[in-house]
């Protein structure tokens, strides 16, 4: 159940944050089913740009997508990392005036850098629907990848857009300190009411905040993400995995996402999954 006021929130601190004119032309990609739409209808409209929607059949064509870029002179796009995937696929050579907004899945660097190349900005957003759309923006830098100086090879995801905070906690919902992964905790503007007719799913995600009563300024409810990721020196959190993959092995408690993210720091591995493998009475972790 999302307010109005949480969309306008959303929507005013993304005309800020990656940025959006009267002079832009933004192309709508996504399917009206999924939130991150509201985000392409919208937003041109309470700032005068231009929105060209395209058909499902184009934004699953790297071709026809390509020619719509182009002829449309497009200037901002969002899309999941899937779909810009498909566009290099498809042999697209970029657009040095295109800024692009990626998110909906984690981005890896390997992606990053190819859009980076080829645009005129990268930005990584962020967010669970709960938190309406997109509670955080990251713009990314170009990062050469270089595992002796242990790289994670997912994009940060930033801070914080307006009137939203974020918590990293522990299991005891204690702050954990820097560079130490705990859950991430959304509060603020953006936050939903709760799940339609689920009281108990409701009162399970959305958390009376733990720390309101020592910060009066903090919101007194806050969702539990089921994110893992942890704060880096200059305030950024880089995301790890999710917490529900976490499993249990011979005695130890193993976060699979941790494992994907290890993996993914070799140079040739695009993508990772780890999962428990069950063989009669004997298990393993199988990547």
């Amino acid at each position: 159940q999302i307010l109005h006021g949480a969309l306008v929130n959303c929507l005013e601190s993304m005309q800020q944050k990656p940025g959006i004119t009267s002079n832009d032309t933004l192309l709508s990609v996504t399917t009206i089913t999924f939130d991150i739409a509201a985000l392409e209808l919208y937003l041109p409209l309470i700032t005068g740009a231009r929105l060209v929607i395209v058909s499902r059949e184009i934004t699953t064509d790297g071709i026809e997508l390509t020619q719509s870029i182009e002829q449309n002179q497009v200037t901002i796009m969002q899309a999941t990392p899937a779909t810009w995937r498909l566009l290099l696929a498809a042999g697209w050579k970029g657009n040095q005036h295109l800024k692009i907004l990626c998110g909906g899945e984690a981005l890896d660097i390997n992606i990053s850098e190819e859009l980076l190349k080829s645009s005129k900005e990268v930005w990584n957003l962020y967010g669970p629907t709960e938190a309406t759309i997109w509670p955080s923006v990251a713009k990314c830098r170009d990062v050469k990848f270089n595992v002796s100086q242990n790289f994670n090879t997912i994009v940060q995801i930033g801070k914080p857009i307006n009137n939203t905070q974020f918590y990293v906690l522990d299991n005891d919902l204690q702050q954990v300190p820097i560079g130490v992964p705990g859950e991430l905790y959304i509060g603020g503007a953006g936050l939903a009411k709760g799940y339609l007719n689920k009281p108990e799913l409701t009162t399970e995600k959305f958390i009376n905040n733990p720390l309101s009563s020592s910060t009066p300024s903090s919101p007194s409810k806050i969702y539990k993400t089921g994110d893992l990721v942890k704060y880096l020196p200059d305030g950024n959190l880089e995301y790890l995995g999710r917490i529900d993959y976490q499993v249990k092995l011979r005695g130890f408690r193993i976060e699979l996402g941790e494992i994907e993210s290890i993996l993914m720091q070799h140079p040739q591995v695009e993508q990772a999954v780890v999962m428990l493998f069950k063989n009669n009475d004997n298990e393993n972790l199988i990547a």
